[in-house]
């Protein structure tokens, strides 16, 4: 049976609860109430059991390398739930689950042998309209698995999400758009400290830079997003293309598993990365993406070129020219900056072939200093004044240099 087929009828067992619920009348918000990851069976296997408030549109699929079980919900609410309770599993090696794009949250667990859904189903209580999504996991051989595993054609899934075009005649100039890209976010909340998500302070400093930029006047500013939800890293490139940015801005606050680091810096794209940090800290953030369930393995020809075309000769020196004033913005704004403020790593978020892109490290979460500054709001205002002069400054060198380049 095709991966095709299989993902079909497992669609269809779900909406046989979907028109259950239908009928009941519920609409909304579902609650996640308990469940998770269990091995009752002899032979290998396991099985996940989720209690859910009220029935919900649902689908079901595996990706391969690494290989995850993905689960797509209408609109779970899973602040109640924690991922470690959640996994009494010896096959599920890492669990995570959050809002994955506006009205849909997604499950995604990583496992550590291959398994195909044998089983999967939703059942809805006639008296309560409460769920009960059930799905089975035997174990298969990798060729299987591979053949298996995909994303499933779904038009109205797959449509592209609108987004904010800006028209720019080549006769007429106007403001800069500034793409700025808040980190993370939904499913994938990005560094962790003392009840503090990478996801939700980015996008709080976000929004306060944006405030900052579009009040000088000389700035239009959109952001990849507006909530937290989740938008992949061909997803924030791409919508700075859609947008026609003039310059791209990700921020991210990591946290260092070992050592100690304060300090912003300002990372460019170079296929070699400047030290072994930078280096490993690329790979964590591309990782991240993959572990939300996201599968790059059908990319379409316009998404590919966004994110594997390397950076135009001409667009690499506006790159470093932009970073080096954000990094002198900074400086001169708060005073200090990390000890090794520039640096390069091959993230996959500053790919873009004709925008200059950067991405700023605000801090580090795993250190108290820059995470008591993160919640700071007028260390953030300092912050959003640093990279607002550094952006002043290099469009007005930018502009000076235009007439140099190449038409």
């Amino acid at each position: 049976m095709s991966r095709w087929i299989a993902t079909l009828a497992l669609l269809c067992a779900g909406n046989i609860g979907l028109a259950q619920d239908s009928a009941e009348g519920g609409s909304g918000l579902a609650r996640y109430i308990e469940g998770g990851f269990t091995d009752p069976y002899w032979g290998g296997g396991t099985e996940l059991e989720l209690q859910l408030s009220q029935g919900v549109p649902w689908r079901v699929f595996t990706l391969d390398d690494p290989a995850r079980l993905v689960v797509d919900f209408r609109e779970v609410d899973w602040s109640s739930a924690d991922p470690v309770a959640m996994d009494t599993s010896e096959h599920i090696a890492s669990l995570r689950m959050g809002a994955f794009r506006p009205g849909w949250s997604r499950l995604v667990a990583e496992i550590s042998t291959p398994m195909k859904v044998s089983e999967a189903g939703l059942s809805v209580a006639k008296d309560t309209g409460a769920a009960k999504l059930s799905l089975r996991l035997t174990p298969i051989d990798q060729s299987e698995f591979a053949t298996l595993s995909g994303m499933p054609f779904d038009p109205a899934w797959d449509m592209p999400e609108s987004v904010l075009r800006f028209a720019k005649p080549d006769d007429k100039k106007g403001p800069l758009t500034v793409l700025l890209d808040p980190g993370h976010g939904g499913i994938d909340p990005g560094a962790q400290r003392d009840g503090f998500d990478e996801a939700d302070l980015m996008l709080l400093f976000a929004q306060e830079l944006r405030d900052v930029l579009v009040r000088t006047g000389h700035y239009e500013v959109v952001l990849t997003r507006e909530k937290d939800v989740f938008v992949s890293l061909e997803g924030r490139v791409a919508k700075a293309h859609d947008a026609q940015a003039d310059l791209f801005i990700s921020l991210h606050a990591d946290a260092l598993a070992e050592g100690v680091a304060h300090g912003a810096s300002v990372y460019t794209l170079s296929k070699e990365a400047s030290d072994a940090a930078s280096a490993a800290l690329a790979e964590r953030h591309d990782r991240d993406d993959l572990l939300s369930g996201v599968d790059l393995s059908g990319t379409d020809d316009r998404v590919a070129q966004v994110l594997l075309d390397i950076a135009r000769l001409d667009n690499s020196p506006r790159s470093d020219a932009l970073a080096g004033h954000l990094v002198g913005g900074i400086r001169n704004a708060l005073g200090n900056v990390h000890k090794r403020p520039k640096r390069q790593a091959s993230f996959s978020v500053l790919k873009s072939a004709d925008i200059p892109s950067v991405l700023i490290e605000l801090g580090f979460l795993s250190t108290q200093r820059d995470l008591d500054n993160l919640r700071d709001p007028n260390w953030r205002a300092g912050m959003a004044a640093g990279i607002r002069d550094g952006i002043n400054a290099w469009a007005l060198e930018d502009e000076a240099l235009s007439r140099l380049r190449r038409q």
